[in-house]
């Protein structure tokens, strides 16, 4: 793996590898013009010219007769491109959101390199287009793409009156990270008009051709934002400089919250609830806010696209069920960060080890799931006697039932929750499945036993 970027030649200029290159490749016209994480291929080592060991960012030799070679240029395949290459001749503008750094530039800059690309987090062109939208739109004509539009709220009305006078498909593509703001002005100008698609972070699918590590714990330390892929940062680069620039940013400009400190708290109080039901008035209690605000604050982390509340299974069965849904991080990164944690060995011995793990497996189900383009992230069921199974999807009025343990070993006593269960639902049962720590796996009892890093059966 090396991390390369296009020089105005058309050259890739690579860093971080064993034996450094400068090679001819695709200009940027083909595709690639933002930094990547790309794969370089050649027949063999001493097909280049020279070797030599560039420093930082330094450029060396090229290949000659680039002809005779196969070199390609991969960026990691991400899951929604498909999708996005569908409707944009289907609708006349795209909407592109997910949390701050999960790569959407870099998708739609790849995907459609004929676009002319206007980032609205500029302040000059933030000015532009917020006092002057026609005149902005008349430079920047379509097709445009408009990255982090949440800036400029005032120009959707305007890309509205365009997009009704033009009145053909592939117009703009919007890309955002604070989904109240956007939803609020697309539901206002622009529904029936645009497409939405959500880009969550890495999913295990989309990293299947990268070195994860099968130990779950360096993989949930990691966590799965682009960036620490494609730059190769340790957690502690990462995420408290991405924490501090989202309080900074992205909270002031959703919520006006006096005290970024009582936020950040809070934000660290909800990384230690990670896989539990969600008490707001503990949450209240702990901060000194009120039980309104912890609810205000979660809508927050919602819309930033960082947590998501697993809602509890509505069907009763005759049973009391549990009401309040389960809070998780998107990013298990994240959470485990927040939680102060730097290596594997103190999750190993933390006595939210088996959150962290569900959280790990829960997030991966739903990022795929998103990236399918569904809005139904599925369920848990538990009644108030406390028989749960962590993770219920239905389907066809069928459904599947999982349970989630860190245990490296095969146990039958893992199964209590979905026995039980089995036996409420009955016919309604289509499947069942442990998804576990250890590397084994099997059928027992018609539950599927699977490892951690392989549940893609499980999407639906």
């Amino acid at each position: 793996m090396a991390f390369c970027s296009f020089g105005e030649t058309g050259k890739i200029f690579c860093r971080g590898w064993e034996s450094a290159k400068r090679i001819s490749a695709r200009p940027p016209e083909a595709g690639w013009q933002s930094e990547v994480s790309v794969r370089i291929f050649a027949k063999k080592s001493s097909d280049f010219v020279q070797r030599s060991e560039p420093g930082n960012g330094q450029s060396v030799n090229a290949i000659d007769k680039l002809s005779e070679y196969a070199i390609f240029a991969l960026m990691i395949a991400r899951t929604a491109r498909p999708r996005l290459l569908e409707m944009i001749s289907k609708y006349p503008v795209l909407g592109v959101l997910g949390p701050r750094q999960s790569g959407k530039t870099t998708l739609v800059r790849n995907a459609f390199p004929d676009f002319t690309y206007i980032s609205l987090e500029t302040p000059d062109n933030k000015e532009y287009a917020t006092k002057d939208p026609r005149g902005f739109l008349d430079r920047y004509k379509s097709p445009a793409i408009f990255d982090e539009v949440q800036n400029v709220p005032e120009l959707f009305s305007y890309i509205q009156e365009r997009v009704d006078a033009g009145g053909e498909s592939g117009q703009y593509i919007l890309t955002g990270s604070q989904n109240f703001i956007l939803n609020e002005k697309i539901s206002q100008t622009l529904a029936g008009r645009i497409y939405l698609i959500n880009l969550p972070t890495f999913t295990q699918e989309e990293l299947k051709d990268e070195t994860v590590d099968e130990d779950w714990k360096k993989y949930a330390l990691k966590g799965t934002y682009p960036r620490i892929w494609d730059k190769r940062l340790t957690p502690e680069e990462w995420y408290p400089s991405y924490i501090q620039t989202y309080l900074e940013r992205d909270v002031r400009n959703i919520k006006n919250i006096p005290d970024l400190r009582d936020f950040q708290t809070f934000l660290k109080l909800c990384a230690g609830r990670i896989g539990q039901t969600t008490i707001l008035s503990s949450l209240a209690n702990e901060i000194g806010v009120s039980h309104n605000t912890i609810k205000s604050w979660i809508s927050v982390l919602e819309a930033s696209y960082l947590i998501f509340l697993l809602k509890p299974y509505y069907k009763n069965f005759n049973k009391r069920l549990t009401k309040s849904p389960k809070l998780y991080f998107f990013d298990t990164g994240l959470a485990v960060n927040l939680l102060n944690i730097t290596n594997p060995n103190q999750i190993e011995t933390h006595p939210l080890k088996g959150n962290i793990f569900e959280n790990l497996v829960i997030s991966e189900i739903a990022k795929s799931t998103i990236n399918k383009g569904k809005s139904d992230l599925g369920y848990f069921i538990r009644d108030k006697t406390g028989n749960e199974v962590d993770y219920v999807s239905e389907k066809g009025g069928f459904l599947s039932l999982v349970e989630i343990k860190a245990s490296k070993t095969l146990n039958t006593d893992h199964l209590k929750g979905i026995e039980y269960w089995e036996n409420v639902i009955r016919e309604s049962r289509r499947d069942s499945f442990l998804v576990y720590a250890g590397n084994e796996e099997k059928t027992f009892k018609s539950t599927k036993f699977i490892r951690w890093n392989n549940i893609s059966q499980i999407i639906t």
